[in-house]
């Protein structure tokens, strides 16, 4: 009978911190909101979806435009001619 009331007494705060535990809360949240809310987050998804896909769109756009420059500074530190050619003054057009 001791070893019995032992048993419960250690069972309470054990059960305790099971049910406080992150994966019960999760478990429960889900259970008792998932179904009401579902469409709007999958609209909110949606619309985070297509925000982040614009900017990534940006973001290539950008790196091509990157990678072109760094190719045309290249070319011009590589090749001197290229380099002289540049550093030349334009001809005036009037005189």
């Amino acid at each position: 009978m001791v070893w019995l009331v032992i048993f419960v007494a250690l069972m309470i705060p054990l059960t305790a911190v099971v049910l406080d535990s992150p994966v019960v809360r999760a478990w429960v949240e889900r259970m008792h909101g998932g179904g009401a809310d579902a469409p709007t987050d999958v609209k909110e998804l949606d619309k985070k979806v297509r925000v982040l896909e614009a900017e990534l769109e940006a973001m290539t756009r950008q790196l091509v435009q990157l990678q072109e420059e760094h190719q045309f500074l290249q070319r011009l530190l590589e090749d001197p001619a290229h380099r002289q050619d540049a550093a030349k003054p334009l001809p005036k057009s009037g005189a």
